[in-house]
């Protein structure tokens, strides 16, 4: 499998990184930029503030619950379609029968564990019986979208598939446009089931758009699934399955927990989401970076210089990115949540002041969490293209058992700070273990004095967002000025150079 992958890597980096692969990425990026940060700070943030912390906390441990499965729908499948189709466009025809009617099954199988899993929680009646439903349905059909996209990137219609990976989104946002401010919809009946129907709208609506494009290149349709083939699947992509199910339990069970341990009605749920919503904007930035440096790290496996080089580059990016991000989140915490969330009706101001509190503790843990994380991406990648997934499944169960742990120590006594504090402890135990593994095994060379180039650069910045924190000026200029000049140190202090950043977006073909 790890050959098979590396294969596939280089066969794209070195035939499509100069132009398509380059081109794709560049476009994935500026229509995701564009697109899930609005979701996510304007619609999903106004869905908050009309319904409040209780409603959609319930919500959101929902959500995170109906994901935690999420893994049951897929197995690996996606993956290795999408390098078959990448190898033998002809693939696309062999198996894309058997493996629709395979995620069929996998959709029923899902369906089955939520509900049973859901039942013995106690998400066996009322709203969270109807939340769960429409829960599990979008993860069923976002699941299956994925799918199809897998045998488009595989034929590489990279333009296409950057549409597809943002359709469904803008038609959401569309619908709950409709349905928030036109006035068509009276806000005062609004709930989250509407919120719930808009993305499976959506997600109906783009698989139609993918079935289009993948049906106008099948020659022939073959319904009749190979278990022989389907077990072969299952033994090459366990490891991958099992490392994105104990990443997501780790990740996403502090509002489940929330919900369970506390009897508030999903208040502090709420209050959690409220301050993650940052934290997922950004997290989906981090993400695409390591989309882009999977098939990068896999072509240069074998040049231990180009390696290192490459490491410290996208680490620095990383670094310079979140780091900036984590400092002003931080330091502007009160000022950032009172933007994001107004007074609500009839609330006094004393009330008001108490409930933002709440998001502005809980906010900086998060962002804590969201920096470590985002490191993960350059070492837990670098580990996952050389094929060290029994490591990085002993790193993944560790971060669930502290997770799990503490968080039954400090939910009740904390709350929604104390599931925070958890989720920085348990990202910054996993970056720190993932980067001591790649260190081991790939022999990395970083030494002391690139560290202490990193330290100079935090510091820095800690400073100069510090003073301008401290000047009497309006905070969203201090804040605008502080960000110019933070950006302008990632080059002062020498953590990036312009040909740096050149040569990791485009690197040279020779090197590829």
């Amino acid at each position: 499998m790890k050959r098979n992958f590396s294969y596939f890597c280089r066969l794209n980096i070195n035939a499509y990184m100069p132009n398509r692969f380059i081109k794709n990425i560049i476009f994935l990026l500026f229509l995701n930029l564009l697109v899930k940060p609005f979701w996510i700070l304007g619609i999903d943030r106004e869905v908050q503030n009309l319904l409040g912390d209780a409603s959609y906390g319930t919500y959101q441990a929902l959500f995170n619950f109906s994901y935690l499965f999420y893994i049951l729908l897929d197995l690996g499948i996606t993956n290795f379609n999408s390098r078959a189709v990448a190898q033998d466009p002809k693939n696309l025809s062999k198996h894309f029968g058997g493996l629709t009617e395979t995620k069929l099954l996998l959709g029923l199988l899902y369906a089955v564990v939520i509900f049973i899993v859901g039942y013995f929680l106690g998400y066996c009646e009322g709203l969270k019986l109807k939340l769960l439903l429409w829960c599990g349905l979008n993860q069923i059909l976002l699941s299956f979208i994925l799918y199809l996209r897998s045998n488009i990137q595989g034929l590489l219609l990279f333009k296409q598939d950057s549409i597809l990976s943002v359709f469904d989104r803008v038609l959401a946002i569309l619908l709950m446009c409709l349905m928030l401010w036109s006035g068509w919809f009276p806000r005062e009946k609004f709930n989250i089931i509407w919120y719930l129907q808009a993305q499976t709208v959506a997600y109906v609506c783009t698989i139609a758009f993918a079935l289009t494009v993948v049906l106008r290149r099948v020659e022939s349709l073959n319904f009749k699934i190979n278990f022989r083939f389907f077990k072969e699947i299952l033994r090459q992509s366990l490891p991958f399955a099992l490392l994105v199910l104990l990443m997501s339990v780790y990740s996403r069970i502090e509002p489940v927990l929330l919900e369970r341990l506390l009897d508030d009605k999903g208040v502090q749920a709420g209050v959690y989401s409220r301050a993650y919503r940052l934290f997922d904007a950004g997290n989906n930035i981090s993400n695409l970076f390591a989309i882009m440096l999977l098939p990068m790290f896999a072509a240069t496996l074998k040049n231990k210089t180009e390696l290192n080089n490459l490491v410290k580059t996208s680490f620095n990016v990383i670094v310079a990115m979140a780091g900036i991000v984590l400092v002003m989140c931080v330091l502007y915490r009160q000022e950032i949540m009172q933007m994001m969330y107004r007074p609500e009706a009839a609330e006094t101001e004393a009330a008001y002041l108490v409930r933002i509190g709440q998001y502005a503790n809980v906010f900086p843990l998060l962002m804590g969490s969201f920096f470590c994380l985002s490191t993960t991406y350059v070492f837990g990648t670098l580990l996952t293209a050389n094929g060290s997934l029994k490591q990085l499944n002993l790193v993944a169960a560790a971060g669930v058992v502290i997770n799990i742990l503490l968080n039954l120590i400090v939910i009740p006594r904390f709350k929604a700070v104390g599931a925070a504090s958890t989720s920085l402890c348990v990202q910054a135990v996993t970056a720190f273990l993932q980067y001591l593994l790649a260190n081991r095994i790939l022999k990395l060379e970083i030494g002391g004095r690139y560290w202490l180039n990193i330290i100079v650069f935090a510091a820095s910045v800690t400073l100069v967002t510090y003073i301008f924190k401290q000047l009497s000026i309006n905070w969203m200029l201090g804040f605008g000025i502080a960000f110019v000049a933070n950006c302008g140190l990632v080059f002062l202090t020498r953590l990036l150079s312009l040909k740096e950043i050149v040569s990791l977006i485009l690197p040279k073909e020779k090197n590829a």
